[in-house]
């Protein structure tokens, strides 16, 4: 019996010190998301958007861009981290990071109020397209954003740019954000001026589990030196640049525009003093346009009358000499 006691405890011993071993054990990092914990038995890997919320995300994909901008305000208001420093581009998106409403599938709501009683409507993307109002603000539908134009802006380099390379190079450089070659529409290359202009559309034919303004965020984040890959991830973007023909491509600056399905409901009233400028200035260069368009036809009037008059006072002369004559 002592014998049979003692390979039982034995028994015993060896399955909790398994099943602390099993617990103890070092889980392999989330490669697209470096927020993530992953911990466990099972290894998940769980993203903190709130005290008491932590989904589980999927490490294969990139993380929607609605739970990450939540995880960032999380790690902000508990000192988590820094926030991201404003950006001084000119950015459709200028109301910044903010503290967002998500679904349960990480899409975002189409009403934002970000804990105040101020709110407003968002695009598929996150942002805002309608003047802010109070909770009686009324968003019926979240409206798509189809189509992202992104702007890269690359640092001058020795070499002579091979467009053709560089276009392919992009696009191998895009799939590892999950992005389809199906849903790049369009790359143009402003040699002057360094940018490289990319037309991401959104289209039935391609179907990836990573929406395309996911997509757009974890770019820009990349570029602006605020990755939300995994250090361990071999991105094709960083600071340091991507393999370019024996030399380094690196980006300094980052612009992503957003076009939605439907016009964005913005009053002029509550437009920014930039929006307004530069809506004054189109309509100055329209006025100034109607303007000169005027003064020219109307010269050309004179100058048509005065040909007109003067063909007739010749014609008077003529008479008078003929007369004389």
């Amino acid at each position: 019996m002592r014998v049979l006691g003692s390979l039982v405890l034995a028994v015993l011993a060896l399955v909790a010190f398994a099943q602390e071993e099993e617990e103890e054990k070092e889980c392999s990092v989330c490669m697209t998301n470096q927020f993530a914990k992953c911990q466990g038995s099972n290894c998940e890997c769980t993203l903190q958007l709130s005290t008491d919320n932590t989904p589980i995300v999927n490490c294969s994909t990139l993380t929607s861009k609605c739970w990450m901008m939540k995880n960032e305000m999380y790690r902000i208001k508990n000192g988590i981290g820094t926030r991201r420093k404003p950006t001084e581009h000119a950015m459709l998106d200028n109301d910044g990071i903010y503290d967002p409403d998500c679904r349960d599938d990480g899409k975002f709501h189409p009403k934002q109020c970000n804990g105040t009683s101020t709110c407003w409507c968002v695009n598929s993307a996150g942002v805002r397209r309608t003047d802010k109002g109070d909770e009686n603000q009324q968003c019926p539908e979240l409206v798509t954003t189809f189509w992202f134009q992104i702007q890269l802006r690359h640092k001058a380099m020795d070499k002579e740019m091979d467009e053709a390379k560089l276009k392919e190079v992009i696009t191998k450089s895009f799939a590892a954000y999950q992005v389809d070659p199906g849903y790049i529409e369009k790359i143009e290359y402003l040699k002057e001026d360094r940018y490289i202009l990319v037309d991401l559309k959104q289209n039935r034919t391609v179907q990836t589990p990573t929406d395309l303004a996911t997509a757009a965020y974890y770019i820009e984040k990349d570029v602006k030196g605020s990755s939300l890959f995994s250090s361990t991830y071999n991105r094709s973007i960083l600071d340091d640049g991507i393999p370019f023909n024996g030399d380094k491509l690196s980006f300094e600056q980052a612009y992503v525009y957003y076009i939605d399905e439907k016009n964005p409901e913005f009053s002029m009233k509550q437009m920014t003093p930039g929006i307004i400028a530069v809506i004054v200035v189109v309509c100055l260069a329209i006025v100034a346009g109607l303007v000169v368009l005027f003064v020219t036809r109307r010269k050309a009037a004179k100058s048509h009358i005065y040909q007109k008059a003067e063909g007739r006072e010749l014609d008077e002369i003529q008479k008078q000499q003929l007369t004389t004559s």
